[in-house]
């Protein structure tokens, strides 16, 4: 279990960034061998990303939620997530894959979207947590005067 930080915190990034949401669906419960090739192509890049720091990949949060499998992924840049989506060679063949295997059915759906965040332009707060969130993939500084009110927090 992750140690939880007492108090109020908040995360401080040093520089832009890019929030990546990309999730799965099962549409069809039944039909695993049409979407768990999906589900399992997730894994293997995430391990990818965590033992190659240059890539630009800071984290991840993930969630399953009845059919619907959700990540919310941190980048340095969009360009770092461009790169990695059109080169990285695990990406490229589980892409292929999915437009091979079950694109064409009705069977899993996928998803994603892309938020670039300029410097200064976001706020969070957490409270008794863990380390989670964009405070894990940038740095947790305590919340004081300075950072009381979430418009205080956004300004940069």
């Amino acid at each position: 279990m992750k140690p939880v930080i007492h108090g109020r915190y908040t995360a401080q990034m040093d520089d832009s960034f890019v929030v990546f949401v990309i999730g799965m669906r099962i549409n069809k419960l039944f039909a695993v061998s049409k979407w768990f090739p999906v589900a399992g192509a997730m894994s293997g890049m995430l391990k990818e990303l965590y033992k190659n720091k240059e890539f630009g990949f800071l984290g991840t949060e993930s969630f399953f939620n009845g059919r619907t499998i959700l990540q919310i992924q941190y980048w340095k840049s969009f360009e770092a997530l461009e790169h990695y989506a059109r080169h990285a060679s695990l990406h490229v063949e589980a892409w292929k894959n999915f437009n091979l295997k079950a694109s064409k059915t009705k069977t899993v759906g996928i998803f994603h979207e892309t938020y670039v965040i300029e410097k200064g332009q976001y706020e969070s707060v957490y409270v008794n947590m863990p380390r989670f969130g964009l405070v894990k993939a940038g740095e947790s500084i305590p919340v004081n005067r300075k950072h009381e009110t979430a418009r205080a927090r956004m300004k940069p």
